[in-house]
């Protein structure tokens, strides 16, 4: 099932924000223009702007009150996007040459930092400053994820505990966050923000661990990036914590997931050593354990076609092959 038909309860207003962000972003800076031009033909899921709408739809929906949140939380995520290709060194994003392969590093950087501050000019038009803090407040905790994820790399000796404080900020707090704005901007009580915040995190626990295993066993051309990517990065994800616990090739995984400078054979080496452990498929039980904790928490909630969508977007999140 493609994630965009998924969306089809919110496409014209998904189609707007669309618009929003290419008018936003539509700067006379030469150089700027064209690397947030190419960002946006890059396209993506636009999966958090859709959690944003989806869950004002529960409540007094408001399309021009909720489009600023709905920006901001797209500029964000591309700002993150943007500058952790420049921290890992990614050459290609989505089948396309990342923007730090095209510009380079500095230019790569200088957009990354011109996204966030649009995102900050989108937060000053919404009307609600405890939208601002919250923001701020996650903003803050995902680039102490992403620091935390470059300070851990290469150590082998992670456990599950610091794999989830990692993944929770770096991914699953977004997330969670655009759902619970979605209510907030839309007059949501607070139960039903919690219900809805709490879908979204465990939805987004569920998606970066699927993103660590399609690491290890995509099709790189489904995927539109090479796998293996986190193996030579040093980033230690759950199939290989799992894999470690298990392999009977236990020390020998060790030493090479250490190495700083892999070999592509190592890299190979690796990946055949996790597929024939038991990590694919405990890291799978993991992932569908938070798809129905979600699905839980969707309960409660209203019977609307936005309902459907949600329960349908889990099950997406849990079998999504790219």
């Amino acid at each position: 099932m493609k994630h965009k038909r998924l969306f089809s309860e919110i496409k014209a207003d998904l189609t707007k924000v669309e618009k929003e962000l290419d008018k936003l972003l539509a700067v006379d800076d030469p150089i700027l223009s064209k690397t947030c031009v190419y960002l946006l033909q890059a396209g993506g899921k636009r999966m958090r702007p859709g959690f944003t709408l989806l869950s004002g739809r529960f409540f007094n929906y408001d399309f021009k009150k909720i489009l600023p949140v709905a920006m901001a939380i797209e500029l964000i995520h591309m700002a993150t996007l943007v500058h952790d290709d420049v921290v890992d060194a990614s050459l290609t994003r989505r089948g396309r040459p990342t923007l730090a392969a095209g510009w380079g590093n500095t230019v790569s950087v200088a957009t990354g930092d011109f996204l966030f501050a649009k995102a900050l000019e989108m937060i000053g038009k919404i009307d609600d400053p405890g939208v601002a803090k919250i923001l701020a407040d996650v903003s803050v905790e995902m680039c102490q994820g992403e620091i935390q994820q470059i300070w851990s790399a290469f150590d082998v000796k992670q456990n599950f505990k610091q794999y989830y404080y990692r993944i929770r900020r770096k991914t699953a707090l977004l997330i969670g966050l655009s759902c619970r704005l979605g209510a907030m901007v839309s007059d949501g009580s607070l139960r039903h923000m919690w219900l809805l915040e709490t879908y979204g995190h465990c939805l987004g626990i569920a998606f970066q661990i699927i993103d660590d295993i399609l690491d290890i066993i995509a099709d790189p051309d489904e995927m539109g990036k090479p796998v293996g990517g986190d193996i030579r990065q040093g980033i230690m994800t759950l199939p290989m914590i799992y894999a470690l616990q298990s392999s009977g090739h236990r020390e020998r995984l060790g030493q090479l997931l250490a190495l700083k400078n892999k070999k592509e054979a190592q890299v190979q080496e690796v990946i055949h050593m996790i597929k024939n452990s038991d990590g694919i498929e405990r890291s799978r039980t993991v992932v569908d354990k938070y798809i129905n904790k979600a699905l839980k928490h969707l309960e409660e909630l209203p019977k609307i076609p936005a309902k459907k969508a949600l329960r349908e977007l889990a099950v997406f999140v849990g079998e999504r092959s790219y």
